[in-house]
């Protein structure tokens, strides 16, 4: 249905809204329609930089503080097992 609309259909339409709705009303509506395209792009970019952070910050390798922290909770989770696999 769609697929045969062509040029002088859409010039059709756009006079046919212009009419119905006045040069005002329609303007304000583009001026909304790119202020939301506007913030779906600004919402892309900032989610590809979050993500492109949260990929570098995996990337970075463990400080000492981390080793040492994870080298502890190793100690406590040995003294916690029993020795004999058996668990409580």
């Amino acid at each position: 249905m769609l697929n045969n609309i062509g040029l002088p259909g859409l010039l059709l339409i756009a006079v046919v809204v212009l009419v119905l709705f006045g040069r005002g009303k329609v303007s304000s509506l583009m001026g909304e329609v790119g202020k939301g395209i506007t913030a779906f792009k600004k919402g892309v970019k900032d989610g590809a930089d979050e993500y492109e952070r949260a990929a570098d910050e995996a990337k970075t390798p463990i400080t000492d503080d981390a080793a040492q922290a994870r080298s502890k909770a190793d100690e406590a989770l040995r003294d916690v097992t029993p020795r004999d696999g058996s668990r409580s």
